[in-house]
């Protein structure tokens, strides 16, 4: 009887920790969103730079405000990393980037928290300038952008992909809108960009053990893992309580009733 009813009280503590997990999850999930705008249709090789901004929001209004790491996360297809030219900018010039790659996959991280403040009701915003080399025929490039906070918990991540076309291949298609006029100043600019293929092979996350997603999408997430660990220790529980319950009335019923001596016992006549 006693270890039931210690197996039970322990299955009653991890059902209310599991259920505590949850609570604590699923506003946090709901708190932040990344979008990705200023992307192009597809993106043309050559001299033609894209500008890409990451928006990062907070959409709760019981938080307080937060400060932002970015980090994006580029991947092609048919293209080599060395072909790409991509930086990060802000009003004030170039930010400093730390630049691992592994294979076709490259993570560009702030080397320091983003200049803006993410409070609720307000937005923080980082921009990247995007060109490819004009040796490029035809490709796929995908970006994935990652806020994070101070202490490197990812906030929200958003993916995005696209196509990436010869210089020719844009010029024949008829179907290709006309580049605006003020693109040919930012290629010149995007001279000093950084060269992603020359940096050395590592494509390992802004920190290990960093905290779990709070709003990716898609996948098995920290909330489904959960929530299956909540439904399994409910189910012990509820057969431990059963169990206990079972033994209980057993043992009520032996002590209520009678030896089997004294149900055949007569009483002695006078």
């Amino acid at each position: 009887m006693a270890v039931w009813r210690y197996a039970l009280r322990v299955g009653v503590v991890l059902a209310c920790l599991s259920g505590v997990e949850l609570v604590l999850a699923a506003p946090a999930q709901a708190a932040f969103a990344t979008e990705l705008s200023g992307l192009p249709a597809r993106f043309t090789a050559g001299d033609q730079v894209r500008t890409v901004s990451a928006v990062v929001s907070r959409t709760d209004r019981r938080g307080g405000c937060v400060k932002v790491r970015w980090s994006m996360v580029l991947s092609v297809q048919g293209i080599r990393l060395d072909q790409v030219k991509m930086d990060r900018v802000e009003e004030t010039g170039d930010f400093p980037l730390e630049i691992r790659t592994e294979g076709d996959v490259a993570r560009l991280t702030d080397r320091q928290l983003d200049p803006g403040t993410l409070c609720p009701g307000r937005t923080v915003t980082a921009r990247y300038r995007v060109a490819f080399a004009e040796d490029v025929t035809d490709g796929r490039v995908t970006l994935a952008a990652e806020a994070y906070d101070a202490n490197l918990r990812l906030l929200a991540r958003q993916t995005a992909t696209r196509s990436v076309v010869g210089a020719g291949g844009a010029q024949s298609a008829s179907a290709e809108p006309s580049a605006p006029a003020s693109e040919p100043a930012e290629a010149e600019n995007d001279q000093a960009g950084e060269t992603i293929g020359d940096q050395p092979v590592d494509a390992a996350p802004p920190a290990a053990g960093a905290g779990g997603p709070v709003a990716q999408t898609g996948g098995f997430g920290l909330v489904q893992a959960a929530f299956l660990l909540g439904g399994l220790l409910l189910f012990l529980g509820v057969g431990l309580l059963l169990r206990l319950r079972h033994l209980t009335r057993a043992a009520t019923a032996e002590a209520d009733d009678p030896p089997v001596d004294w149900r055949w016992e007569r009483p002695a006549r006078r």
